[in-house]
């Protein structure tokens, strides 16, 4: 295992205390319990928080900021965080105005954030939940009962903390959350595993030449394995399903996220994005909004995920609205 780390068991911590130094302007990190607040947060608003394992940056920490997340949970690298986490960072952006979980559909999540909303709701604070599970490959998986949360899970923070930013009571930025989650899908592929550093060894094996299609952020197995295709394959592979699945249609204007799992080139995903664009124009779906890059990853990972957000008025002018994160940032 070839990692720049110190020790494995201090890997989440260190990485907290450099955020904290690099972006001091615009978050500070708690321990014991570990969260990630927005500096100067204003109390006048819905508190909008999201969380999960480490080893995804910059979800969800990178994400925390003016715009889009007032908090952020970061459990050990793959691990939910506890309850006490998540209770600590909703108590600390609470303003009377409620606060909004964002969750991603793994069980860990799934019951420790409903763990630590029932804390809140008995200290008097309103709490309300979205579940992403965008993640079109398998219905149920390792970590999963139901559909992973997935690339949705970045396009909901913003366009969700937009609408928290420009006052939207709890009740409407938890309707637009439901609204964004039901209209995304995405689906990821893998050309290389993972490690985790207390593992200290790949998660699973992939031969030279091998891909595993359908892949979970923390390296769940995917739909199949087969051999390694062109990039033009590759996207046929993961547009077909996603498209087929909601159904997108002729004429629909779509938010088109090519994500990098981590370990990915930025040369190699303009190269799928020209594919996918390529794919939506044959079937006469505009492209209104962007997003490539790698914004929800899984360590050193070698892959793509593409993700299709279906898209209103109202969605285009909260995703346009200004942002200013660590890992976002425009409209300033």
């Amino acid at each position: 295992m070839k990692k720049l780390i110190n020790a494995p068991e201090n890997v989440v911590k260190e990485a907290l205390a450099g955020m904290a130094i690099a972006h001091a302007d615009l978050i500070q990190v708690h321990y014991d319990p570990d969260y990630i607040v927005r500096v100067g947060a204003p109390h006048n608003k819905v508190g909008v928080i999201s969380g999960g394992g480490s080893g995804h940056e910059p979800m969800h920490g990178g994400f925390v900021g003016y715009g889009m997340l007032d908090a952020a949970c970061p459990g050990a690298v793959f691990t939910s965080p506890v309850p006490d986490q998540m209770l600590a960072a909703t108590k600390a952006v609470n303003g009377g105005k409620g606060v909004l979980h964002i969750v991603k559909n793994y069980t860990g999540d799934v019951m420790n954030f409903e763990m630590a909303a029932e804390l809140a709701a008995a200290e008097g604070i309103e709490v309300a939940s979205v579940v992403t599970n965008d993640d079109v490959a398998v219905e149920n998986s390792t970590w999963t009962a139901g559909r992973r949360g997935v690339g949705v899970t970045v396009l909901l923070e913003k366009i969700v903390g937009a609408a928290a930013e420009a006052g939207a009571d709890l009740a409407t930025c938890k309707a637009i959350a439901e609204r964004v989650n039901a209209s995304g899908r995405s689906m990821g592929m893998a050309l290389t595993p993972c490690t985790v550093p207390q593992a200290g060894k790949p998660g699973f094996e992939l031969a030279d030449d091998e891909m595993e299609v359908g892949i979970g952020i923390h390296g769940e197995p995917g739909r199949r394995r087969e051999k390694l295709a062109p990039a033009r394959d590759i996207a046929e592979m993961l547009a077909g399903p996603i498209l087929e699945d909601l159904p997108f249609k002729s004429g629909d204007a779509v938010l088109a996220f090519v994500n990098g799992m981590g370990g990915t080139p930025l040369i190699e995903l303009y190269v799928m994005y020209n594919e996918l664009a390529r794919i939506l124009k044959d079937r006469n779906i505009t492209i209104a909004r962007s997003l490539v890059g790698s914004y929800i990853t899984s360590l050193e990972m070698a892959g793509v995920s593409f993700t299709l957000l279906r898209l209103d008025d109202e969605m285009i002018k909260l995703w346009d609205a200004p942002v200013h994160t660590p890992a976002l940032r425009w409209g300033m």
